[in-house]
């Protein structure tokens, strides 16, 4: 089996699994790893990932992969993940999920943009851009990229 076809039985196994635990399936990579392979299962939703949903998804992934032959016969591992920070924005739903974080994102004339997403929908977003909601078209802007954010000092309590 092809490694695109290996991915899109995977996929289609998975998917229905993971709806019923309110996840959406971002990506599924194969890779070696040693004398084994690694099974990476990307998942998402608009109200984020919590520990608690990737280990009780594991589990049911897990029995999904064993009542079937989608890995095959070789041992694997399997690992259950959100996506990172660093992961770009390319899809409507990434967009959404990025809501109230700041993001920055080459724009269709070669310049870039970097601003708060206020809302996203399906047709663009709203970047907040020094206090003022600008809209775009997500044919307007290319990949974007979540900037990180780090508190000052000055944002901690002071309680000692």
């Amino acid at each position: 089996m092809g490694a695109q076809a290996r991915q899109d039985r995977l996929a289609e196994l998975l998917e229905p699994v993971l709806a019923g635990a309110g996840l959406e399936l971002e990506a599924v990579e194969v890779t070696p790893a040693g004398k084994r392979r690694l099974l990476r299962v990307v998942v998402d939703s608009d109200d984020g990932v919590d520990l608690d949903a990737v280990g009780e998804v594991s589990e049911e992934i897990s029995a999904a992969l064993d009542g079937s032959d989608a890995m095959g016969k070789a041992p694997y591992v399997l690992e259950v993940t959100s996506p990172g920070v660093d992961r770009p924005l390319t899809q409507p739903r990434h967009w959404r999920r990025a809501r109230g974080r700041l993001v920055r994102a080459e724009t269709a004339d070669g310049g870039q943009v970097e601003g708060r997403v206020a809302e996203a929908d399906e047709s663009g977003v709203t970047l907040e851009v020094d206090g003022q909601n600008r809209p775009y078209g997500y044919s307007d802007l290319g990949r974007g990229k979540v900037q990180v954010e780090f508190r000052r000092g000055t944002d901690v309590d002071a309680a000692d």
